[in-house]
């Protein structure tokens, strides 16, 4: 572990090279008792996607190995692209409680970032195998690790890798995270940790999202001058007005530079509503695409002109990476989607 904070480092950006991307499979049934075997495929297939492009991470207790390697290769993934530790989770969400990762502007040499993780503000106990991955990655790839006692999910926050962070207020000044921090503190805290110059706020998340309103919902960097923001049409709709705000809001962001930040708008997809269900509304957004080094992974949820529409504005954000469309109405059942449960490893 190294000692204070680090010198000359930034945080990238995910739309920059990788090295490989963490998950944390799903083994713990108790975390999610009804969705648990859908779950076990649907990582499967996702795992198998991701290692056609890069390496893959994986979290996961000894005795589930061998099936997620079955999982794996059933999908028609590449197993040699993949790296399965002896890490033991309470949940799937690696995004949030895996490493953050940050590089140095000079050497390019990338180290650990390890916040602490309470499962956004306490909503899931037990957390404690979940805030201890950052530290069990830093280890296994012999990388330097810079420690925070600030509660902090990587869904939190979206980066242009070049000094540029938006996050919300509705989860980093949410007393259920740090209830002794201002906001003062908080950007201070973020800035001396990660590198960046500029903490861009907006204010509310969508409904049925668990984490209060992680940014990756709805606002994610496409390049270090152009976001993604989604949008809702319908006034009726409860995420209206949140969105409309935040929309509102982004037209002041801008690069380090100074230069105007494009805002490319995508509709939400039509509300999933459950019926006898934790989230009778379920927190469903295109915003929640995972990026490879030469794809994109783009969450559908079933809607016939919404998702084709999404993927095409997804893809010509992308030019040159390949589009994979993944049916993650299983997924986001439990919170989340792909971006979710994916934590990117700069190159």
């Amino acid at each position: 572990m190294s000692k204070g904070y680090p010198q000359n480092y930034r945080l990238p950006a995910e739309f920059e090279p990788q090295d490989a991307i963490w998950l944390s499979w799903p083994t713990n049934k108790e975390s999610c008792p009804k969705t648990y075997s859908k779950l076990q495929d649907k990582f499967g297939e996702i795992a198998a996607n991701i290692s056609r492009y890069e390496r893959v991470r994986i979290n996961a207790p000894a005795l589930a190995h061998m099936n997620i390697r079955l999982s794996i290769a059933d999908n028609e993934g590449d197993l040699s692209q993949v790296d399965i530790y002896e890490n033991a989770t309470n949940d799937v969400w690696c995004r949030d409680h895996g490493p953050i990762f940050i590089k140095h502007k000079d050497s390019g040499k990338v180290a650990v970032t390890d916040w602490e993780f309470n499962a956004w503000g306490g909503k899931f106990p037990p957390f404690d195998l979940d805030n201890g991955i950052p530290a069990k990655a830093a280890e296994i790839l012999k990388m330097d690790r810079f420690t925070s006692k600030m509660v902090l999910e990587g869904g939190a926050i979206e980066s242009n890798g070049n000094g540029v962070l938006v996050t919300t207020e509705a989860v980093l000044l949410n007393k259920n995270r740090n209830p002794g921090m201002s906001k003062a503190d908080v950007e201070k805290e973020l800035k001396a940790m990660l590198g960046v110059e500029t903490v861009f706020w907006l204010k509310n998340g969508i409904e049925g999202d668990d984490t209060d309103g992680h940014i990756d919902d709805m606002v994610r960097f496409v390049r270090e001058d152009a976001v993604i923001c989604m949008i809702e049409t319908k006034e009726t709709d409860p995420n209206f007005k949140a969105l409309k705000e935040n929309r509102e809001r982004l037209s002041d962001l801008r690069t380090r530079s100074g230069e105007r930040v494009e805002v490319i708008e995508i509709e939400m997809p039509q509300a999933i509503e459950v019926k006898d269900w934790r989230l009778s509304r379920l927190p469903a957004s295109y915003a929640n695409f995972l990026i490879l080094n030469n794809a994109v992974l783009v969450p559908a949820f079933g809607h016939k002109k919404k998702d084709p529409a999404a993927e095409d504005k997804i893809a010509e954000c992308f030019p040159g990476r390949e589009i994979i469309s993944v049916a993650c109405k299983d997924l986001v059942m439990e919170g989340g989607a792909l971006h979710c449960i994916a934590m990117h490893q700069p190159k």
